[in-house]
């Protein structure tokens, strides 16, 4: 929770939106209707809209704790500053987790140019700021062009990928140096949507186990003028869409519960 905590606070001072709701008192759970639960417990693909701040294990566990089942995981994290589909299967869909992980995924979102972070991303303070209002939209379409198909891609220092049974930011925040090995990952498109200096936005289409926090680096470091990722959404997973996801005040009405500070969404659950 206290990764969770840093966004909070940066994010309340940087544009005072999306704030993760203040933490409640623990209250005794509220025993769940068995009629409710048990389709949850036999089987379900739930897709769920992520909220900005969550961590999929938030959600996993936020399930996991309203529905009163053990079964449970979810396929493919989203990091706490991304929004967008999450798959979540219970039950005997758990065996389906690893199929839909394979998928390829479509994101959007926007990268801003002029700056780096650490992070790749808004967790971290942009630094090193260089010009940028050079650059034409034709350069920064034509760029995109030598990061489409089968690349190598270095995966950001602040991961969860583990090195010896350890997280990457783990070992990041010890300070202790790591050597990256780049990753086979495929770029089926990256198209660019908008141009607004310095934000740039963007859809990627892309396979398992890219990180679009390292296209937005690697794309600005090919303009000369760095970037990072600004803003993201996972909108599809395979045939799996995010306009029908639910969110998670949906979810918890699905199941006779309320609690303050979900947000709201639409879409109904997948069996």
């Amino acid at each position: 929770m206290a990764r969770k905590e840093s966004y909070r606070s940066k994010h309340n001072s940087k544009t005072g939106e999306g704030a993760y709701p203040e933490k409640q008192e623990r209250v005794p759970r509220i025993p769940i209707d068995p009629a409710l639960q048990l389709p949850y417990a036999e089987g379900k693909v739930l897709l769920i809209d992520k909220p900005l701040h969550w961590t999929s294990f938030d959600i996993v566990r936020k399930l996991r704790n309203i529905l009163q089942i053990k079964k449970i995981g979810h396929a493919g994290t989203l990091d706490p500053l991304a929004t967008g589909l999450l798959i979540v299967c219970t039950g005997k869909f758990t065996k389906k987790i690893n199929e839909f992980m394979a998928q390829e995924k479509e994101y959007t979102g926007h990268i801003v140019l002029g700056a780096v972070t650490p992070t790749f991303d808004l967790e971290s303070e942009p630094e090193h700021q260089t010009k940028f209002d050079h650059l034409t939209s034709d350069e920064i379409i034509h760029a995109t062009k030598q990061f489409t198909g089968a690349i190598q891609q270095l995966p950001p220092i602040y991961s969860a990928i583990k090195k010896d049974g350890v997280a990457l930011y783990e070992l990041a925040r010890r300070g202790t140096a790591v050597q990256l090995e780049p990753r086979n990952v495929t770029i089926h498109s990256f198209e660019i949507t908008g141009v607004d200096l310095p934000a740039v936005s963007f859809k990627v289409v892309c396979s398992t186990g890219t990180y679009i926090r390292s296209l937005a680096n690697d794309f600005g470091a090919a303009l000369g003028c760095g970037g990072y990722l600004g803003s993201l959404r996972r909108t599809r997973i395979g045939q799996l869409q995010v306009a029908d996801a639910i969110d998670m005040k949906t979810i918890l009405n699905l199941v006779g519960h309320q609690s303050a500070g979900d947000n709201n969404g639409a879409g109904l659950p997948l069996d």
